[in-house]
This record gives structure tokens, sequence and C-alpha cells, in this order.
């Protein structure tokens, strides 16, 4: 008994020392992104070029996914309301059959924004590799990001680290499982991680590109 107790115990502290990384891992991405986070296109400083973060178009049951309807108005209404005049949409592209950064295009120019004024990135496979590749790549280093609330800070923390001067432009809010909050909070730790522990590079980078702005 005494030895299940010792385990108990082990296992309790090693519960509480988790929590309390994530916690802290959590405040450090929140409390230094905040700042520059904006749910009002009225607010926003303008900015040459607005970066879309991917996301599939449809969720796994075939119903829209709102993610995606959200972030494609949102890149609309700040490129008709002339706070950029350029959107970069970043996207996974793995197979011929999974095209985000064409799902994107086609959903922009059906909400008016010329296709001329669309870049598409096709390695966007990750957050991190969406904007590493939109300053290393397409040379870019002055942003407004756009996407969903939970994910933002997320983003502009991996932007921060790159010293880039960006912000992010929030898309309306859509409901959230728990499931989804608490994988964020993990993302948020891995983030950490992949930038400050291992140094991860995106997975493809390739040869540079000019946006024709």
């Amino acid at each position: 008994m005494c030895f299940v107790k010792i385990i108990l115990k082990a296992i309790g502290y090693t519960v509480l020392v988790a929590f309390a990384i994530i916690l802290i891992i959590n405040l450090w991405v929140y409390l230094s992104t905040v700042s520059d986070i904006y749910n009002d296109i009225e607010e926003v400083e303008p900015a040459q070029v607005a970066l879309v973060l991917g996301t599939s178009h449809r969720l796994i049951n075939g119903n829209p996914n709102p993610y995606f309807h959200e972030r494609m108005q949102t890149a609309a209404e700040l490129y008709h309301t002339g706070k950029v005049k350029h959107i970069l949409v970043s996207g996974d592209n793995a197979t011929r059959y999974y095209n985000e950064p064409e799902k994107m295009r086609r959903a922009l120019v059906k909400l008016g924004v010329p296709s001329d004024d669309i870049t598409l990135d096709y390695a966007g496979f990750r957050t991190l590799d969406s904007i590493v590749r939109c300053k290393k790549i397409f040379g870019q280093d002055h942003v407004i990001i756009i996407t969903q609330p939970f994910h933002s800070y997320r983003a502009l923390f991996i932007s921060n680290y790159y010293e880039m001067n960006s912000v992010v432009m929030t898309t309306n809010e859509v409901e959230k499982s728990l499931r989804v909050q608490f994988r964020e909070y993990l993302a948020r730790m891995l983030a950490v991680w992949d930038l400050y522990i291992i140094n991860r590079e995106p997975k493809f980078l390739g040869k540079k590109e000019t946006l024709d702005i």
C-alpha cells in the first residue's frame, strides 16, 4: 500500500506540474500578443498585404466549414475597405485532390476580390510554415494576419518570434467545442517547443517569389 501511495503521489505531482506548464505557456503566448490583435476593421492600421491562414472549406461531415467562410469574409472586407492591397492565401496542397489555397482564391473572387490581387502559397502546411514562408519566400514582414480569435495568439506569437511587424485581424467568432479549445492550448505549447527548443523549419521553402503589388 505504501508503494501504491508513492506512485499515486508521483502521478499527482506530475499532473500538477504539467498543468502549471500549460498555464504558464498559454499566459505567455496570450499576454505577449493580445495588444496587437484586432476585432474591429476600423481600428486596424492599413498594410500592403493580408495573410490568410488556410483551413479546409468543408468539415469532415461534408458541411461547409464556418472557419473557412469567416476568414474569406474578413479578407474580402479588408480588401474592399482599402486596408490591404493584396491577399496572400496560404494553405495545404499536399495532394492534387486537396487544395486549400485554390479554394480560398475561388471564394475570394466570388466575394469581389480580383484574382490578380491574390497570391497562392501552396506549402502552408502548418501555421508556422505559412508565417515563415510569408517572410522568407514572399518577402513580407509587415502583414495583417487573418484567422479565428482562438488561433490568433499563436499565429502572432510565431510571427513575433521571426521579428515580423504584423498584427492580427480576427474573424467573427464561431462556436467551438471544448476539444478544439484544448487542442489549441496544447498547440501553443508545441509552438514554443518548435521555436525555442528544436528550431523547426517549414516543411518546404523553395525559391523566393515576388508579390505583384
